[in-house]
Protein backbone atom coordinates (compact mmCIF):
# COMPACT_ATOMS: atom_id res chain seq x y z
CA UNK A 1 0.00 0.00 0.00
CA UNK A 2 1.47 3.40 -0.99
CA UNK A 3 1.16 6.70 0.77
CA UNK A 4 -2.13 7.47 -0.96
CA UNK A 5 -3.63 4.39 0.53
CA UNK A 6 -3.66 2.43 -2.69
CA UNK A 7 -2.85 -1.24 -2.56
CA UNK A 8 0.23 -2.15 -4.49
CA UNK A 9 1.95 -5.38 -5.12
CA UNK A 10 1.36 -8.42 -7.26
CA UNK A 11 -2.38 -8.54 -6.81
CA UNK A 12 -4.59 -6.82 -9.35
CA UNK A 13 -8.34 -6.54 -8.83
CA UNK A 14 -10.65 -5.89 -11.78
CA UNK A 15 -12.65 -2.78 -11.89
CA UNK A 16 -16.09 -3.37 -10.43
CA UNK A 17 -18.94 -2.74 -12.81
CA UNK A 18 -21.48 -0.18 -11.71
CA UNK A 19 -24.27 -2.49 -12.99
CA UNK A 20 -26.36 -4.55 -10.68
CA UNK A 21 -25.28 -8.15 -9.98
CA UNK A 22 -28.16 -9.62 -12.03
CA UNK A 23 -27.37 -7.65 -15.17
CA UNK A 24 -27.61 -9.91 -18.21
CA UNK A 25 -24.71 -9.82 -20.69
CA UNK A 26 -25.37 -8.14 -24.04
CA UNK A 27 -24.84 -11.40 -25.90
CA UNK A 28 -27.69 -13.12 -24.00
CA UNK A 29 -30.84 -13.38 -26.11
CA UNK A 30 -33.96 -14.17 -24.13
CA UNK A 31 -35.87 -15.25 -27.23
CA UNK A 32 -33.92 -18.51 -27.30
CA UNK A 33 -35.08 -19.51 -23.84
CA UNK A 34 -38.77 -19.81 -22.97
CA UNK A 35 -39.64 -18.13 -19.76
CA UNK A 36 -40.52 -20.23 -16.76
CA UNK A 37 -42.86 -18.35 -14.54
CA UNK A 38 -42.54 -20.87 -11.74
CA UNK A 39 -38.79 -21.31 -11.27
CA UNK A 40 -37.39 -18.00 -12.71
CA UNK A 41 -39.26 -14.94 -11.64
CA UNK A 42 -38.11 -11.43 -12.50
CA UNK A 43 -38.89 -9.31 -9.44
CA UNK A 44 -38.49 -6.09 -11.40
CA UNK A 45 -40.25 -7.31 -14.57
CA UNK A 46 -37.30 -6.13 -16.63
CA UNK A 47 -37.78 -8.87 -19.19
CA UNK A 48 -41.43 -9.75 -19.87
CA UNK A 49 -41.96 -13.50 -20.52
CA UNK A 50 -42.13 -14.57 -24.12
CA UNK A 51 -45.05 -16.97 -24.68
CA UNK A 52 -44.06 -20.38 -26.01
CA UNK A 53 -45.61 -21.38 -29.36
CA UNK A 54 -46.49 -24.79 -27.84
CA UNK A 55 -47.71 -23.59 -24.51
CA UNK A 56 -51.35 -23.53 -25.51
CA UNK A 57 -51.19 -27.07 -26.83
CA UNK A 58 -49.73 -28.50 -23.63
CA UNK A 59 -52.10 -26.50 -21.46
CA UNK A 60 -55.09 -27.74 -23.45
CA UNK A 61 -54.03 -31.37 -23.21
CA UNK A 62 -53.26 -31.18 -19.53
CA UNK A 63 -56.59 -29.57 -18.75
CA UNK A 64 -59.08 -32.01 -17.18
CA UNK A 65 -61.83 -30.56 -19.36
CA UNK A 66 -59.98 -31.06 -22.63
CA UNK A 67 -61.76 -34.33 -23.48
CA UNK A 68 -65.12 -32.84 -22.67
CA UNK A 69 -64.37 -29.90 -24.97
CA UNK A 70 -63.50 -32.28 -27.78
CA UNK A 71 -66.70 -34.27 -27.26
CA UNK A 72 -68.77 -31.13 -27.33
CA UNK A 73 -67.51 -30.50 -30.83
CA UNK A 74 -69.40 -33.60 -32.03
CA UNK A 75 -72.75 -32.49 -33.27
CA UNK A 76 -76.03 -33.95 -32.05
CA UNK A 77 -76.73 -35.29 -35.53
CA UNK A 78 -73.54 -37.34 -35.50
CA UNK A 79 -74.49 -38.86 -32.15
CA UNK A 80 -77.92 -39.76 -33.49
CA UNK A 81 -76.33 -41.31 -36.57
CA UNK A 82 -74.07 -43.47 -34.42
CA UNK A 83 -76.99 -44.64 -32.28
CA UNK A 84 -79.09 -45.39 -35.36
CA UNK A 85 -76.27 -47.44 -36.87
CA UNK A 86 -75.85 -49.45 -33.66
CA UNK A 87 -79.60 -50.09 -33.45
CA UNK A 88 -79.67 -51.19 -37.08
CA UNK A 89 -76.85 -53.66 -36.52
CA UNK A 90 -78.55 -55.06 -33.42
CA UNK A 91 -81.85 -55.46 -35.28
CA UNK A 92 -80.12 -57.18 -38.20
CA UNK A 93 -78.40 -59.61 -35.86
CA UNK A 94 -81.67 -60.42 -34.06
CA UNK A 95 -83.44 -60.96 -37.38
CA UNK A 96 -80.67 -63.28 -38.54
CA UNK A 97 -80.95 -65.40 -35.39
CA UNK A 98 -84.74 -65.53 -35.76
CA UNK A 99 -84.46 -66.82 -39.33
CA UNK A 100 -81.96 -69.45 -38.22
CA UNK A 101 -84.34 -70.71 -35.52
CA UNK A 102 -87.23 -70.92 -37.99
CA UNK A 103 -85.12 -72.79 -40.52
CA UNK A 104 -83.96 -75.24 -37.85
CA UNK A 105 -87.57 -75.94 -36.80
CA UNK A 106 -88.60 -76.48 -40.40
CA UNK A 107 -85.70 -78.87 -40.91
CA UNK A 108 -86.82 -80.90 -37.88
CA UNK A 109 -90.40 -81.04 -39.16
CA UNK A 110 -89.15 -82.15 -42.57
CA UNK A 111 -87.14 -84.95 -40.96
CA UNK A 112 -90.23 -86.23 -39.09
CA UNK A 113 -92.24 -86.75 -42.24
CA UNK A 114 -91.94 -90.21 -43.85
CA UNK A 115 -91.29 -88.72 -47.28
CA UNK A 116 -91.62 -85.22 -48.62
CA UNK A 117 -90.51 -83.26 -51.66
CA UNK A 118 -91.81 -79.92 -50.44
CA UNK A 119 -89.24 -77.19 -50.03
CA UNK A 120 -91.29 -74.03 -49.48
CA UNK A 121 -92.50 -73.29 -45.97
CA UNK A 122 -96.24 -73.11 -46.70
CA UNK A 123 -96.37 -76.49 -48.45
CA UNK A 124 -94.24 -78.10 -45.77
CA UNK A 125 -96.48 -76.86 -42.95
CA UNK A 126 -99.60 -78.02 -44.79
CA UNK A 127 -98.11 -81.48 -45.20
CA UNK A 128 -97.15 -81.61 -41.53
CA UNK A 129 -100.69 -80.70 -40.47
CA UNK A 130 -102.12 -83.41 -42.71
CA UNK A 131 -99.68 -85.96 -41.30
CA UNK A 132 -100.61 -85.07 -37.71
CA UNK A 133 -104.31 -85.51 -38.51
CA UNK A 134 -103.59 -88.92 -39.99
CA UNK A 135 -101.65 -89.97 -36.90
CA UNK A 136 -104.52 -88.88 -34.64
CA UNK A 137 -106.98 -90.90 -36.70
CA UNK A 138 -104.79 -94.00 -36.53
CA UNK A 139 -104.32 -93.56 -32.79
CA UNK A 140 -108.07 -93.31 -32.29
CA UNK A 141 -108.62 -96.51 -34.25
CA UNK A 142 -105.99 -98.36 -32.24
CA UNK A 143 -107.53 -97.15 -28.98
CA UNK A 144 -110.98 -98.32 -30.02
CA UNK A 145 -109.85 -101.76 -31.13
CA UNK A 146 -107.19 -102.31 -28.45
CA UNK A 147 -108.06 -100.47 -25.24
CA UNK A 148 -105.01 -99.22 -23.39
CA UNK A 149 -104.89 -99.65 -19.60
CA UNK A 150 -105.38 -96.46 -17.64
CA UNK A 151 -103.72 -95.32 -14.42
CA UNK A 152 -106.97 -95.64 -12.43
CA UNK A 153 -108.88 -98.79 -11.58
CA UNK A 154 -112.03 -99.08 -13.69
CA UNK A 155 -114.97 -101.48 -13.94
CA UNK A 156 -117.96 -101.44 -16.27
CA UNK A 157 -120.54 -104.19 -16.74
CA UNK A 158 -123.51 -103.87 -19.12
CA UNK A 159 -125.68 -105.81 -21.52
CA UNK A 160 -123.95 -106.23 -24.84
CA UNK A 161 -126.33 -108.25 -27.05
CA UNK A 162 -128.04 -111.62 -27.42
CA UNK A 163 -126.63 -114.58 -29.27
CA UNK A 164 -128.38 -116.67 -31.93
CA UNK A 165 -129.88 -118.95 -29.30
CA UNK A 166 -131.43 -116.05 -27.40
CA UNK A 167 -128.98 -116.02 -24.55
CA UNK A 168 -127.89 -112.59 -23.36
CA UNK A 169 -124.26 -111.54 -23.71
CA UNK A 170 -122.72 -109.33 -21.02
CA UNK A 171 -119.65 -107.21 -21.62
CA UNK A 172 -117.41 -106.69 -18.59
CA UNK A 173 -114.41 -104.38 -18.74
CA UNK A 174 -112.01 -104.05 -15.84
CA UNK A 175 -108.66 -102.26 -15.49
CA UNK A 176 -106.38 -102.85 -12.52
CA UNK A 177 -102.85 -103.62 -11.41
CA UNK A 178 -101.39 -106.64 -13.14
CA UNK A 179 -100.46 -109.62 -10.96
CA UNK A 180 -99.63 -113.25 -11.48
CA UNK A 181 -102.84 -114.63 -9.93
CA UNK A 182 -105.22 -112.18 -11.64
CA UNK A 183 -106.24 -114.49 -14.48
CA UNK A 184 -106.87 -117.49 -12.18
CA UNK A 185 -109.02 -115.28 -9.94
CA UNK A 186 -111.09 -114.15 -12.94
CA UNK A 187 -111.63 -117.71 -14.10
CA UNK A 188 -112.66 -118.79 -10.59
CA UNK A 189 -115.09 -115.87 -10.29
CA UNK A 190 -116.75 -116.57 -13.63
CA UNK A 191 -117.16 -120.23 -12.78
CA UNK A 192 -118.74 -119.39 -9.43
CA UNK A 193 -121.34 -117.30 -11.29
CA UNK A 194 -121.89 -120.12 -13.82
CA UNK A 195 -120.78 -117.89 -16.68
CA UNK A 196 -119.16 -118.98 -19.91
CA UNK A 197 -116.59 -116.79 -21.62
CA UNK A 198 -117.28 -116.15 -25.29
CA UNK A 199 -114.43 -113.72 -25.96
CA UNK A 200 -111.64 -112.10 -23.98
CA UNK A 201 -109.37 -109.16 -24.85
CA UNK A 202 -106.38 -108.57 -22.59
CA UNK A 203 -104.00 -105.60 -22.89
CA UNK A 204 -101.06 -104.93 -20.59
CA UNK A 205 -98.93 -101.81 -20.34
CA UNK A 206 -96.49 -100.66 -17.67
CA UNK A 207 -97.66 -103.09 -15.00
CA UNK A 208 -101.33 -102.35 -15.70
CA UNK A 209 -103.80 -104.68 -17.38
CA UNK A 210 -107.18 -104.21 -19.01
CA UNK A 211 -109.52 -107.17 -19.50
CA UNK A 212 -112.58 -107.00 -21.72
CA UNK A 213 -114.75 -110.09 -21.27
CA UNK A 214 -117.85 -111.18 -23.18
CA UNK A 215 -119.71 -113.74 -21.08
CA UNK A 216 -123.04 -115.54 -21.08
CA UNK A 217 -124.80 -118.04 -18.85
CA UNK A 218 -123.27 -121.48 -18.88
CA UNK A 219 -126.65 -123.21 -18.36
CA UNK A 220 -127.76 -123.98 -21.90
CA UNK A 221 -131.26 -124.99 -20.76
CA UNK A 222 -132.12 -121.52 -19.50
CA UNK A 223 -132.91 -119.72 -22.75
CA UNK A 224 -135.64 -117.45 -21.45
CA UNK A 225 -134.22 -114.63 -19.33
CA UNK A 226 -136.33 -111.64 -18.47
CA UNK A 227 -135.09 -108.15 -17.69
CA UNK A 228 -135.09 -108.71 -13.94
CA UNK A 229 -132.89 -111.74 -14.24
CA UNK A 230 -130.58 -109.88 -16.63
CA UNK A 231 -130.23 -106.96 -14.23
CA UNK A 232 -129.58 -109.34 -11.36
CA UNK A 233 -126.88 -111.09 -13.39
CA UNK A 234 -125.21 -107.76 -14.23
CA UNK A 235 -125.22 -106.72 -10.56
CA UNK A 236 -123.80 -110.06 -9.46
CA UNK A 237 -121.01 -109.93 -12.04
CA UNK A 238 -120.19 -106.36 -11.06
CA UNK A 239 -119.89 -107.21 -7.37
CA UNK A 240 -117.73 -110.27 -8.05
CA UNK A 241 -115.33 -108.45 -10.38
CA UNK A 242 -115.12 -105.53 -7.96
CA UNK A 243 -113.76 -107.91 -5.33
CA UNK A 244 -111.10 -109.07 -7.81
CA UNK A 245 -110.02 -105.46 -8.50
CA UNK A 246 -109.88 -104.61 -4.80
CA UNK A 247 -107.60 -107.57 -4.25
CA UNK A 248 -105.26 -106.23 -6.92
CA UNK A 249 -105.41 -102.75 -5.42
CA UNK A 250 -103.97 -104.03 -2.15
CA UNK A 251 -100.43 -103.88 -3.53
CA UNK A 252 -98.32 -100.79 -2.86
CA UNK A 253 -97.67 -100.23 -6.54
CA UNK A 254 -101.35 -99.90 -7.27
CA UNK A 255 -101.84 -97.41 -4.46
CA UNK A 256 -99.03 -95.27 -5.82
CA UNK A 257 -100.58 -95.32 -9.27
CA UNK A 258 -103.98 -94.32 -7.92
CA UNK A 259 -102.48 -91.39 -6.02
CA UNK A 260 -100.60 -90.33 -9.14
CA UNK A 261 -103.78 -90.56 -11.17
CA UNK A 262 -105.66 -88.39 -8.68
CA UNK A 263 -102.96 -85.72 -8.71
CA UNK A 264 -102.75 -85.46 -12.51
Amino acid sequence: MDEAGNISGGFMFPEMSPLLPWTVPQSFNTLHFPSNQVHHRDPFNLFPPVPSPYGGLFNRRSSPFGLQDELQKVSAQEIMDVKALAASKSHSEAERRRRERINNHLAKLRSLLPSTTKTDKASLLAEVIQHVKELKRETSQITDTNPVPTEMDELTVDNYSSDEEGNFVIKASLCCEDRSDLLPDLIKTLKSLKLRTLKAEITTLGGRVKNVLFVTHGDQEDHNTNDDQLQYSISSIQEALKAVIEKSSGTSGSVKRQIKGLLT
